[in-house]
C-alpha cells in the first residue's frame, strides 16, 4: 500500500546549497537553496525566483559559490534563508560567515563551509527561474581532507532538506561502493 502526496516537489535526497554572491558595495551575500543539482559534467542549474538579492548579484556579476552546508552551521545556513538580502543587507555577518575572495569567480568562498563550488552565469530564464552555472572549479578546505588528500564526507557532514517534514537531515554512513557492487548481478 502507498500514500498518495500529489504533485509535490519531494525528493529524497535534496541538497542544502548556500549561494554566496557580492552586493554592489563589495560585501559578501549568502541564500540556501534546495532546488538544484549537476546537469553537465561542468554546469549546475538552480530554480532561483529573479527576485533574490543573490539573483540580482548574479546576473551583475556573472558569477557565484555554491557552498554544501553542513552540520555544524545548520543554523547560520538556516538563517540565511529565512531572511532576505533585499531587507537584510548584511545577512552574511550576521550569520557568523566569514569570507574569501575566490581566485577563480568574482564570488565569494564561505570559510566555515568547506566544500564549495566556484561558477560563472551561463543563462538565466526569468520565466521558468532556470538558473545555469559553468563550473569552473572545486575547492575543499584542507580540514575536510583524510591523510591521503581525499575529501572525508564524515569530516564534510553535509546535510540534506527533507521536504517531507521541513527537517535538516545528517549525511549518513557509507552503504555501499559505486560502479563497483552493482556488478555481482552481472
Amino acid at each position: 500500500m502507498r500514500k498518495n502526496f500529489g504533485a509535490k516537489p519531494l525528493t529524497y535526497p535534496q541538497p542544502v546549497f548556500i549561494i554566496a554572491t557580492y552586493n554592489e558595495d563589495g560585501t559578501p551575500d549568502a541564500m540556501n537553496a534546495a532546488w538544484g543539482g549537476i546537469s553537465e559534467t561542468n554546469e549546475i542549474s538552480l530554480c532561483l525566483s529573479a527576485g533574490h538579492k543573490t539573483v540580482k548579484n548574479i546576473l551583475r556579476t556573472r558569477a557565484f559559490t555554491i557552498s554544501m552546508a553542513d552540520a555544524a552551521h545548520v543554523t547560520a545556513c538556516d538563517y540565511v534563508g529565512l531572511v532576505s538580502g533585499n531587507r537584510v543587507p548584511d545577512k552574511f555577518a550576521r550569520a557568523g560567515f566569514h569570507a574569501t575572495r575566490s581566485a577563480f569567480v568574482d564570488a565569494p568562498l564561505i570559510d566555515e563551509l568547506a566544500v564549495a563550488v566556484e561558477c560563472k552565469l551561463k543563462d538565466y530564464d526569468e520565466q521558468t527561474c532556470i538558473l545555469r552555472g559553468e563550473i569552473v572549479n572545486v575547492s575543499v578546505d584542507e580540514r575536510a581532507l583524510d591523510e591521503a588528500g581525499r575529501v572525508d564526507a564524515a569530516k564534510v557532514a553535509p546535510i540534506i532538506f527533507d521536504p517531507f517534514n521541513n527537517e535538516y537531515l545528517k549525511v549518513g554512513e557509507k552503504v555501499g561502493n559505486a560502479f563497483a557492487d552493482g556488478k555481482r548481478l552481472k
